[in-house]
This record gives structure tokens, C-alpha cells and sequence, in this order.
């Protein structure tokens, strides 16, 4: 999959995120998008995912040198982020054969294996509610890796993880991200230091002022 960001801007009334963003995400590749709390990271990872309109320019999607329509982009993109919750309700098995009717995993892997993968085996009937944070973002990572789509936005991936966890999410990049694009918005290198290309949103700031509105 390939997305193209062409003069792509965004702002929140005069204050502009980012701006005159020119840059191609290729398949297969891996990229970090870095900068301080705060900047913007989060925002341009849901422009790429589509649930968010850039304020100027153009973001496109292509498939098999295919565009892509606005709409459809969700079909091919998983993600992991702070933000996004799982259904608390449901139980680990409950939930991942729910989000499987909307986003199909993996053909060679069942439930039973993704929960054993991640280490939630022995808690796979229990409500989610009543997992610990840590083993939350596991599922989260899980129903991410897991699904057959072409590009992984991960959103500071290890949060609430431990030493274990974060060596687990290592693992899911290197098993199951082989062949995927992959986008990471994050600050600490041990979950982007596989990343090939490094983006700085502080390169595409500038002054509200400089701006004609």
C-alpha cells in the first residue's frame, strides 16, 4: 500500500499541526514519526488513517497502483493507539471474534494461537474489564498484527507495557510486521528503532502569522 501526502496541512482554528507535508509511504517500509508531546504526531498518524481530513492539500491511498476511496481506507489499516478502546464487556475470545467479522486476520492463525502468541492464553474467558492495563494493550496490539491488512499505524505501541510486553511487541514487528507498512508515532526508540526512515513533524511547523488566510 502506498500513501502520498501532497502539500498536506492541518490546523485547529489558526493553529497549524503541520503544514506543506510532501512525503510517499512505500509498502514494505517502515517509518517513525517523532517530535515532543504535544506536536502532532497523533494527528497526522489519523490523517494516514484516514478518520482525519487534512486542512490543505491531499492525502491519497493506493493499493496495487489502485486509488483508493476515502471511505474503503479503513478496510485496509490496522491500529494501535492510546485513544482507541476495546470493548471491555466481551472476554479476549469474545473480542477478537468480533473484530474479526470486520477485519479478518491472518488465514494461518486461530484465536487460540494469537491468545498463546501474546501471553493471554489462561485469561481468554475472562472480561476484559477485569484485565490489568498492561494485558489490555496487548489485545490491542494483538487484533493489529493479526489482521490481514497491508499497513500498521501503531500510536506509542508500548504504552502501559512492561519488560516483557515490550519484548513481545518487538517480536509481533519482526513475525507478523514482515511485508507491512508500518508507522509509528512515538518518542521512545525502543518502539520505533526498527523504523528505516525517521519524519520530524517539528520540519513541518511554521508560524501562524506566515500564513494567508
Amino acid at each position: 500500500m502506498i500513501i502520498k501526502l501532497s502539500d498536506a496541512g492541518k490546523r485547529f482554528n489558526r493553529d497549524w499541526i503541520f503544514h506543506n507535508l510532501n512525503f510517499e509511504f512505500f509498502p514494505g517500509e517502515s517509518y517513525a514519526i517523532t517530535g515532543p508531546n504535544g506536536s502532532g504526531k497523533s494527528t497526522l498518524l489519523q490523517v494516514l488513517s484516514g478518520s482525519m481530513e487534512v486542512s490543505e492539500g491531499k492525502t491519497h491511498w493506493l493499493q496495487n497502483s489502485k486509488s483508493i476511496d476515502d471511505e474503503k481506507v479503513h478496510q485496509y489499516i490496522s491500529i494501535v493507539a492510546p485513544y482507541l478502546e476495546v470493548i471491555e464487556e466481551l472476554t479476549a475470545v469474545e473480542f477478537l471474534q468480533f473484530h474479526q467479522k470486520f477485519k479478518p486476520f491472518l488465514a494461518s492463525i486461530s484465536i487460540k494461537e494469537i491468545l498463546s502468541i501474546i501471553g493471554l492464553e489462561k485469561a481468554a474467558d475472562k472480561q476484559i474489564r477485569y484485565y490489568s492495563s498492561g494485558m489490555k494493550q496487548r489485545i490491542k496490539l494483538a487484533q493489529a498484527f493479526f489482521s490481514d491488512v497491508p499497513l500498521l499505524l501503531l500510536d506509542e505501541p508500548c504504552t502501559n507495557l512492561d519488560a516483557t510486553g515490550i519484548a513481545l511487541y518487538q517480536q509481533l514487528v519482526k513475525t507478523y510486521g514482515a511485508g507491512k507498512t508500518i508507522v509509528v508515532s512515538s518518542n521512545d526508540e525502543v518502539e520505533y528503532s526498527f523504523c528505516g526512515k525517521i519524519i520530524s513533524i517539528m520540519d513541518y511547523k511554521i508560524a501562524a502569522n506566515t500564513i494567508a488566510y
